[in-house]
């Protein structure tokens, strides 16, 4: 037999075995938090997601032992299954949580309306968690995570990289210098938009798919490959547009350099100009209230995504920048440099005080080792991760303000998001 058959066949067989256990629940059984362990001892891995992100995510940790890989297209196991002969494969994730008792932790890097699934099951079964960015699908979802997380005292990580880039840490280290003075308006602006268009025709899943697998919790639909890779992001039982996708990457830096948490109050503007039936906002505007922390002011701080970066931004030659308007100057910065503009323009760059990162995947595994802190732990990157997906709640409550309780888990003014917060999981689904 070829090598090539031998792999279809080897493919096949997974894929039936992964459906086989489809109707499983989320039943958990808990195991015992882990404990400090060698730093030379490696990582028992489980990865959900293994193509795109998914692959990116593997190969940085190769340095630890992957033991189980999943994926609901078995075509994207095959690249894997070469790489990784020896671990064991999956189509259902809940067959391998069920069978692989070994486990220490796992990567989760599907479509977004299936992290929380995944994720929560890990926790509360004491395992440790990497998670992709914009954490969950919903509001609701992320608080689950966050609890989950802070209740096993898991070490979690959430996918955003750049989080570890040497430039966003001089930009935090200059605000939280003081080096623009006290900061109470932020402007980000991405220029991206949603790159979906006309929805082909109904098609028929791959064969190599479970459909059914990949709905997961979201209503069933009609196969369309226009919703499928890639394209799942626009459209809001799969994902949350732009802003779900680049809000936690660009909103990270105000968050970690100004200390924000929970927003008073969110106001989104949005509108749909791309031709087709993809459902999220090309154009859109979130203003996003932070009440004052300490001897720090009230924040203002505006999203703005496609056709709607204001025009005012052309000066400063970014296509998608983050701008700290301070009361000494301000700041421009983007994934990879920054610039000091106004009467911090000359500034003094202040020494160095958050050291530079090993490295956001390493940071994760050997936090997992010695139980020690990670930067983009679970409890940070859930407040960002409510803050941005606050914004495409307010877009579908009717582009109103909403009134946010985030201790209290409420929007206040109005019970129009409420729907929004949550959604309904297909049955067998349910967190």
């Amino acid at each position: 037999m070829s090598k090539n058959l031998q792999r279809r066949e080897f493919l096949k067989a997974a894929l039936l075995a992964g459906t086989a256990t489809a109707t499983t629940t989320l039943s958990l059984r808990s195991r015992p938090v882990l404990a400090a362990r060698s730093p030379n001892e490696k990582l028992n891995l489980g990865c959900i997601g293994v193509a795109n992100k998914g692959a990116h995510n593997i190969n940085n940790l190769t340095s630890e032992n992957i033991v189980a890989l999943c994926d609901v297209d078995s075509l994207h196991l095959g690249p894997m299954v070469e790489k990784f002969p020896k671990a064991n494969t999956y189509v259902d994730f809940r067959q391998m949580f069920d069978k692989e008792k070994n486990l220490d932790a796992v990567v989760v890097s599907t479509p977004d309306h299936t992290h929380a699934m995944p994720v929560v099951r890990a926790l509360r079964e004491g395992l440790d968690v990497y998670c992709e960015k914009p954490l969950a699908h919903s509001v609701y979802e992320v608080r689950q995570m966050r609890n989950a997380a802070a209740e096993k005292k898991a070490v979690t990580q959430m996918g955003t990289q750049i989080h570890a880039g040497d430039n966003y840490r001089r930009v935090v280290e200059m605000v939280q210098a003081g080096t623009i003075g006290d900061v109470a308006r932020v402007h980000v602006w991405i220029g991206n938009t949603n790159r979906a268009g006309v929805r082909v025709a109904q098609g028929t899943p791959p064969e190599t798919v479970d459909y059914d697998l990949w709905i997961g919790p979201a209503p069933m639909r009609p196969f369309h490959p226009s919703h499928f890779h890639f394209n799942w992001r626009y459209w809001w039982d799969f994902g949350g547009g732009t802003l779900a996708d680049f809000g936690c990457h660009y909103m990270d830096l105000p968050f970690w350099a100004l200390d924000l948490r929970y927003p008073t109050s969110v106001a989104a503007k949005g509108e749909k100009t791309i031709g087709g039936d993809n459902e999220v906002p090309d154009n859109m505007r979130v203003d996003y209230q932070f009440p004052a922390r300490g001897d720090k002011p009230a924040v203002h701080m505006t999203w703005y995504h496609g056709d709607w970066t204001p025009d005012w931004a052309a000066e400063y030659e970014q296509r998608s920048a983050v701008l700290f308007e301070g009361t000494k100057g301000r700041l421009l910065a983007d994934y990879g440099s920054n610039k000091l503009f106004g009467d911090a323009a000359d500034a003094a760059k202040p020494p160095q005080t958050i050291p530079n990162s090993v490295g956001h995947w390493k940071e994760w595994a050997d936090a997992c080792r010695s139980r020690g802190p990670t930067t983009c732990n679970f409890d940070y990157s859930g407040a960002l991760a409510e803050a941005v997906l606050l914004g495409n709640v307010s877009y579908r409550a009717g582009q109103q303000q909403l009134d946010w309780d985030g201790e209290a888990f409420k929007v206040t003014n109005t019970s129009d998001a409420d729907a929004y917060l949550h959604r309904e999981y297909r049955k067998g689904w349910e967190l």
